[in-house]
């Protein structure tokens, strides 16, 4: 295998810049530049110089051996004086060196991968921790990079392989005498691993919203202070605002931190009858933003509106522009911010609510293999109720389970998503 190299750190200047180097030739290549190398996992102070002598930098080398390190393999570490030019040059100088070449996207992480330093699902932990942008999408990262839907796919796939093998036991045996019945404890594995495959499914889409972001639709008639209440939420001018009606015609969207939670907020076209074309293809994608959305905000006029469709179970409806009115119900003003404290605190307890739920698994492709698997468990069922007749087919029915779980964490049939995987990462990853 290569030996490659590639700034780890961000790119431009920085206090320190840290240089990867992984592979078989990876500390001869690191002696090349820096001499003798210190201790594996003890930093030394080195100077690094070309190969023909000249001085490069004055560097913090360290050394992780095989099967001690992130990829599996020899890494070296070079943390850099953070100048563009000091990187520039160690990096040219290892280019020159036989044998190494410059990593691709992604392709550390990838060896890690492969020599089983990590499995599938804590690869893509991994890309969610560096893209976390809040604090819940910091923690659901950790929690899957930590390897815990490994460990909870594992638990499922070794009473799965128990239980065909049971089912191996009943068909080896077929024309002799069983003296136990293996069905109940057969019945017992696949059905607790059924409720715990729908527990994790039904928790996949909240997960989701945590790494993707909630959506908020703020929807209502025109020139109701929605683009207001937007800019007010938002904490600066994101869109634009008038007294004439219809101002929005495409969906302006918002992105903020809620309580360490990801939220974008719509601001959507009024709902109306359209005055042109234009204005028409701006409700229609404002009406098919909001029915999309998680959660939705009905600003109306007056308390005797009634919201352009039947709102969803925690929608929020509330009267606008609280500043120009008076009466009942739950009133906001954008422009003073009359009620919109209230609101943060409403939104944000509807969506803790919701993440109670949320559970381990964080992507379609999670979802989607255990729901493959929860079907193959289905079909087993029914197959184990017909008896020993149907005993083979049960059993390739686990097998197909087994399959979709060990699809989930990377053992088999994953060669096609991986490219797209790693192509998301940065060159020293």
């Amino acid at each position: 295998m290569d030996t490659i190299f590639a700034l780890a750190s961000a790119r431009g200047k920085a206090g320190v810049a840290v240089v990867r180097i992984s592979g078989p030739q990876a500390f001869q290549a690191a002696t090349t530049l820096a001499g003798k190398l210190p201790a594996p996992r003890k930093a030394g102070l080195r100077r690094l110089s070309t190969l023909d002598g000249i001085f490069l930098d004055e560097a913090l080398v360290l050394i992780f051996e095989d099967n001690a390190s992130f990829t599996g393999e020899q890494i070296v570490e070079l943390q850099l004086h953070g100048s563009t030019a000091v990187v520039r040059a160690v990096l040219a100088e290892l280019g020159k060196i036989e044998n190494l070449r410059m990593a691709e996207p992604g392709e550390f992480t990838r060896r890690a991968l492969e020599n089983e330093r990590m499995d599938l699902a804590q690869v893509e932990g991994l890309a969610d921790l560096l893209d976390a942008e809040t604090e819940a999408q910091r923690k659901q990262a950790l929690k899957v990079l930590s390897g815990a839907l490994g460990e909870i796919a594992e638990g499922w796939r070794r009473d799965l392989i128990r239980a065909a093998a049971l089912l191996e036991a009943t068909i080896d045996f077929a024309d002799e005498d069983v003296p136990v019945d293996v069905s109940p404890e057969v019945g017992a594995l696949m059905n607790g691993v059924i409720t715990s495959l729908t527990k994790e499914v039904e928790g996949t889409r909240i997960a989701e919203r945590i790494r993707d972001g909630f959506e908020i639709a703020i929807v209502g008639p025109p020139n109701a202070g929605k683009s207001t209440l937007l800019n007010a939420l938002a904490g600066r001018d994101a869109a634009i605002t008038s007294e004439f009606a219809g101002t929005t015609r495409d969906v302006i969207e918002v992105r903020m931190d809620l309580a360490g939670l990801p939220v974008t907020l719509l601001d959507t076209a009024g709902i109306r009858e359209a005055a042109d074309y234009v204005e028409s293809v701006g409700i229609d994608r404002a009406l098919d933003r909001a029915n999309a959305a998680d959660l939705r905000i009905f600003l109306l006029e007056n308390s005797d509106d009634q919201p352009p469709f039947p709102p969803s179970v925690d929608d929020i409806v509330a009267i606008g522009k609280a500043d120009l009115s008076s009466g009942g119900g739950f009133r906001l003003s954008g422009k003073t911010g009359l009620g919109v404290d209230q609101l943060i605190e409403k939104i944000t307890s509807i969506l803790e609510d919701r993440v109670q739920s949320v559970g381990i698994a964080t992507r379609e492709r999670h979802r989607q293999e255990m729901t493959r698997a929860l079907d193959a468990l289905d079909q087993a069922l029914i197959e184990v109720q017909f008896g020993e007749d149907r005993a083979e087919l049960a059993a390739e029915e686990l097998r197909t389970a087994i399959r979709a779980l060990d699809s989930l964490v990377g053992r088999v049939d994953v060669e096609m998503i991986l490219d797209e995987i790693f192509s998301s990462f940065c060159l020293g990853k």
